[in-house]
């Protein structure tokens, strides 16, 4: 009878456990910002975001795009120390898939107590695969330009290597939109010259009657 209980209770406890620890901080990759300036950088521009299928994913915190997207053009692509604004900057959130690998590994999992997991061994994966879109638009709301980007996350539910459970689905849906920020990064780089050049002819938004986009 004791040994049934205590049976029990770990099949209770490891699952719990596994939900709630993991070895590596998520904050290091939430904390993470990759720093690539491009060489001309644009204007101030005013950010929006537009999270589209990435609010159902139940991954990502509602705050968690304008949050990167922010620190993405703001470290990489706009001038620091300019006020004024010339124009907008808008990402929208076009794809946003999401997978569980190994999803089926957890009944053999509770079946041995955990052991694979306590072993090393992931008991699943969060993939979210998503894709982005910028755009670049002058004082008047004109779009000067469109930049797609992609990405694609794996992250692992792993009691050694890889994050609990519950922070795996937002870090997934994280990294996939980092990524997507990086390819569009080098266009936006490409096109600097002529946006920047556009921006400054249309003039600053404060200047620009029923300016919108």
């Amino acid at each position: 009878m004791h040994s049934t209980l205590v049976s029990r209770s770990l099949h209770l406890i490891l699952p719990l456990t596994l939900l709630l620890i993991g070895c590596r901080s998520a904050s290091q990759i939430m904390a993470k910002s990759e720093v690539d300036i491009i060489e001309n950088r644009l204007p101030a521009l005013e950010l929006a975001v537009d999270p589209g299928p990435l609010m159902a994913t139940e991954g990502a915190y509602p705050d968690d795009p304008q949050k990167l997207f922010d620190t993405e053009m703001k470290r990489n692509v706009l001038e620091p120390t300019d006020s004024t604004v010339f124009g907008y900057a808008k990402l929208q959130v076009t794809k946003a898939d999401v997978t569980r690998k190994g999803k089926g590994f957890q009944a053999f999992q509770m079946l041995t107590l955990l052991t694979p997991s306590l072993l090393g061994l992931p008991l699943e994966n969060y993939c979210t695969d998503i894709q982005a879109e910028v755009q670049i638009m002058d004082a008047q709301g004109n779009v000067l330009g469109t930049y797609t980007g992609s990405g694609k996350s794996n992250v692992r539910v792993a009691m050694y290597h890889g994050y609990s459970q519950s922070k795996a689905p937002r870090l997934a849906d994280v990294e996939a939109l980092r990524q997507a920020l990086s390819q569009i990064r080098p266009q936006l780089a490409e096109d600097a010259d002529t946006l920047r050049q556009q921006l400054l002819h249309t003039g600053p938004v404060e200047t620009v009657v029923g300016a919108a986009y």
